[in-house]
C-alpha cells in the first residue's frame, strides 16, 4: 500500500512540474492595448457594464458598415476591408466579449443574446440607426442573429463562411476549436496554451497559408491570453449549438451576401449554399482555393465583390 501511494505521490508531483513548465501565463492588459490597442482604437463603456475595444472609421455622413469577427479572432481581421472601404464608408469593428482588448463579459453571459445585444449596444452608444452588418464564422451567424431580432434596423449583411446553418462538417475542423469543445481538457487549457497550438489551428483554418505570419500568430495568441478570454472561450463553447431554421431565414427579406471559402474544412460550403437557398434576397460566391477567411485569404477579389454589392444595396457618398 505504500508503494503505492508513493508512485502516486510521483506521478503527482510530474504532473505538476509538467503544469508549471507548460503553463503559458496571461498577457499583461497594459501591454495588450499598448500593441493592439493604439490609434484608431476607443474603449467604450456600453450601459451593461462592458468596455467594449473598437475602431470607427470614414466619414461621419457615409452610410455604415458594422464588421464582427470570428470565434477566437479580433477586429484586426478586417483591416484588409477597412483599408479600402473606410474612404467611402463609415466602418465599424469591436472585439466581442470573451475577445480581443475587451476581454471577458462582468457577467459571464456568452450566450447568443448577450452577442446580439452588445451589437444594439455598439451601435447606439455610436449613434447609429440603420447600417449594413457583416460576420465572418461565429461573427456571421451573429449577423443572422440580430437581423432576425431587429430587421427594420439593417439596409443588408454580409455573411463570410457564418456559423447557423444546418449543416455539420464530415471531419476536419482545427485543434482549437476541438480542445474548446473537450471536458477537463479545455480546463486544462485555460493554462496551458502553446504558441505551437495557436499556429496549428490557425493554419487548419486557412488554405492561403501565406497569411499565417509570425506577427499574425502572435495576435491570437496574446490576445487569447488576455487576462480573461480563455476561460470566456469555454463557457462559450459550452453553449448549447442550435442552428437556424428555414422559416427563420425565409422571413429576411433583406439584401444578404453569402462569401465562401469553398475550401473550409470548419463549415463547409455547403452551408453556404444553403443560406443562399433559404434567404429570399442572397447573393452567393465561392472562392477556390481559399478556407474560413475569404477577407484574409483572398482580401483583394472579396473585396471587390463586396464593393460591387454595396455599390446596389448602400451607395456611398462620394468623397468631398
Amino acid at each position: 500500500m505504500k508503494w503505492l501511494l508513493r508512485i502516486a505521490g510521483g506521478l503527482l508531483a510530474l504532473l505538476v512540474i509538467a503544469f508549471l513548465i507548460l503553463r503559458t501565463p496571461d498577457t499583461n492588459p497594459a501591454e495588450m492595448r499598448a500593441k493592439y490597442g493604439g490609434a484608431p482604437s476607443q474603449f467604450v463603456k456600453l450601459g451593461n457594464g462592458l468596455t467594449v475595444h473598437l475602431r470607427d472609421e470614414g466619414p461621419r455622413n457615409a452610410p455604415v458598415i458594422i464588421l464582427l469577427h470570428g470565434s477566437n479572432a479580433d477586429l484586426h481581421t478586417w483591416q484588409p476591408w477597412v483599408d479600402a472601404l473606410k474612404a467611402e464608408y463609415r466602418v465599424i469593428r469591436f472585439d466581442q466579449r470573451g475577445h480581443g482588448l475587451t476581454g471577458p463579459a462582468p457577467d459571464g453571459d456568452y450566450s447568443k443574446a448577450a452577442f446580439v445585444s452588445d451589437i444594439e449596444a455598439v451601435a447606439g452608444a455610436l449613434g447609429v440607426e440603420r447600417f449594413v452588418l457583416g460576420g465572418n464564422s461565429m461573427g456571421g451567424g451573429l449577423t443572422v442573429a440580430y437581423a432576425l431580432a431587429h430587421p427594420d434596423r439593417l439596409d443588408g449583411m454580409v455573411l463570410v463562411d457564418a456559423g447557423g446553418a444546418p449543416v455539420q462538417r464530415k471531419s476536419g475542423g482545427n485543434i482549437g476549436f476541438t480542445i474548446a469543445r473537450l471536458p477537463f481538457i479545455n480546463r486544462l487549457a485555460e493554462h496551458v496554451t502553446p504558441r505551437s497550438m495557436v499556429e496549428s489551428s490557425f493554419r487548419q483554418s486557412v488554405t492561403n497559408q501565406q497569411i499565417a505570419t509570425p506577427q499574425v500568430i502572435d495576435r491570437y495568441w496574446e490576445l487569447l491570453r488576455y487576462p480573461g478570454n480563455r476561460a470566456a472561450t469555454v463557457k462559450r463553447f459550452g453553449q448549447p449549438r442550435v442552428p437556424f431554421s428555414e422559416q427563420q431565414m425565409a422571413s429576411l427579406d433583406i439584401p444578404a451576401l453569402v462569401l465562401w471559402g469553398a475550401e473550409d474544412a470548419i463549415i463547409p460550403v455547403e452551408a453556404g449554399r444553403w443560406f443562399d437557398r433559404v434567404l429570399p434576397a442572397s447573393t452567393l460566391i465561392e472562392y477556390q482555393g481559399v478556407g474560413h477567411l475569404p477577407h484574409e485569404e483572398a482580401a483583394g477579389q472579396s473585396l471587390s465583390d463586396l464593393q460591387a454589392w454595396l455599390g446596389q444595396v448602400m451607395p456611398a457618398i462620394p468623397p468631398e
